[in-house]
């Protein structure tokens, strides 16, 4: 079974830096040999890196503790230790790296992309990197640095182009399902959703897009209420944001609600593309539709569907489409 783990807490060590070694050296035909201890290795880092192959931070649950290594101490005959082999913890893209009291360090959104959380200690000198022309047998090396430790948080916020919002139950997993490949958990109950599902929308034998099932929103989400902050977290990711609402309910105290609660989350929300679905439009008919496209268009874009019958789905596909793609062409450089 599938777990969808998005923030977990881990510590972190970095190898220690080995030590400088004093050596001098001592041949046979060489009576006053001079000093020839090697450094000692640098300690290796602690690094996560990108990896689009994972979805989940579940792996780090049952593991919470990385230690990279060591650095060995340096040697006579000008031998330098070996540095140590770092830490490198894969994580999926899009996560985000803070302090347990919320300071962020960083976060990983490409394949391969790496950031460094723990750096290694420095390998210590070695007497030989002591020698000057007045002091020619120094007995002095270095102790290794010792490599950072550190508690880390990962969250991770979903990468996806479009992400559905809406209350429990207003019909968002069947829409992804009939949109996607996705295969998400659907019933006539509020909170089917308890963790985001991504499908990938064909738009046609050339193009596609992510598309985000976001888990239902209650009033106060934003301040912890039922799922709250756990998912709203995910929508800041996404370019254009499906606010599906069920056109048999109050449509537009629902709409209202769901505006309210993403911008009073994060106020880059508020100025984030939006388009306004009215689901199973089924149920009701052609006047009722029309009327309520009517009200609500005059600040969003609509588009009515049935996600049971697939009534509209069609051209809510191509609207996202062609919103995304404008959205591109306005953040491509001149």
């Amino acid at each position: 079974m599938f777990s969808f783990i998005d923030r977990v807490e881990i510590e972190v060590r970095a190898g220690d830096g080995g030590n400088g070694c004093v050596s001098f050296r001592r041949e046979k035909y060489v009576p006053r040999g001079g000093p020839d201890g090697g450094n000692g290795g640098d300690g290796g880092s602690v690094i996560l890196v990108g990896d689009a192959h994972r979805a989940t931070l579940l792996d780090f649950t049952y593991r919470r503790r990385f230690q990279a290594e060591r650095g060995t101490h340096g040697q006579g005959a000008d031998k330098r230790g070996r540095d140590g082999r770092p830490a490198r913890l894969h994580v999926p893209l899009g996560t985000v790296v803070k302090t347990p009291d919320g300071e962020t360090l960083g976060e990983v959104v490409r394949s391969e992309e790496e950031l460094l959380v723990a750096a290694g200690g420095r390998g210590g000198r070695g007497n030989a990197a002591f020698k000057s022309a007045t002091h020619q047998a120094p007995r002095r090396a270095d102790p290794g640095a010792p490599g950072e430790t550190r508690r880390l948080v990962l969250e991770l916020k979903l990468i996806a182009d479009a992400g559905l919002v809406g209350r429990p139950n207003a019909g968002k997993s069947t829409l992804l399902a009939a949109l996607s490949a996705a295969t998400p958990k659907i019933a006539d109950y509020p909170f089917t959703t308890l963790s985001p599902v991504l499908g990938v929308v064909r738009v046609d034998d050339e193009s596609s897009f992510v598309l985000a099932d976001i888990p239902g929103l209650l009033e106060g989400a934003h301040a912890g209420r039922g799922l709250g902050h756990d998912f709203l977290r995910h929508v800041e990711r996404t370019r254009v944001l499906l606010l599906v609402v069920d056109i048999t309910g109050e449509v537009e105290e629902d709409v209202a609600m769901l505006r309210r609660e993403l911008e009073t989350y994060a106020e880059a929300l508020a100025d984030r593309d939006r388009i306004i679905v009215l689901n199973k439009i089924d149920l009701v008919d052609e006047a009722t539709i029309e009327s309520m496209r009517a009200r609500l268009a005059l600040e969003e874009e609509v588009v009515a569907i049935s996600a049971r019958t697939r009534a509209g789905v069609d051209t809510l596909v191509r609207v996202t489409a062609e919103r995304l793609a404008a959205l591109s062409r306005s953040s491509d450089p001149d």
